[in-house]
């Protein structure tokens, strides 16, 4: 089984697109510790050549996107709340009403945002990430 800190370029994992996104959104509280005990744990349970979203540890997995304002530039509310909105959906694979109870709105809330969003209505539905491209 290959090691997180293995020096052999043939033995050595690397996390696939939305596992990289994934660890780059995540504070790291525990700093260089948790983030190695973290590669670790997702290296031993890769089953493949790379680690995927899925083998990252639940705490990463559910990290949010961060509401932040760029230096000299503040974004819309709007445009905050619905990228939050979709983060929080795609970290749902889809499922509007346990999105709608972990962001403590009604699904009735949620469906009208994402109405209001475009994405909903006119043949559009909101479901599951397509993970086929990856």
């Amino acid at each position: 089984m290959p090691e997180a800190g293995s020096t052999d370029e043939t033995q050595r994992l690397r996390p696939g697109a939305d596992a990289a996104q994934q660890l780059l959104l995540y504070a790291w509280p525990g700093n260089v510790r948790e983030l190695e005990n973290a590669m670790e744990r997702a290296v031993a349970l890769a089953r493949g050549a790379r680690v995927e979203f899925e083998d990252l540890p639940e705490d990463v997995r559910q990290t949010l996107p961060r509401a932040v304002a760029i230096v000299g530039s503040v974004r819309p509310l709007e445009e905050v709340e619905k990228e939050y909105i979709l983060a929080a959906l795609d970290l749902n694979r889809g499922n509007q009403t346990r999105t709608a109870e972990q962001l403590h709105i009604g699904s009735a809330t949620l469906y009208r945002k994402l109405k209001r969003y475009g994405l909903i209505g006119a043949g559009r539905t909101v479901g599951p990430p397509d993970r086929s491209k990856d």
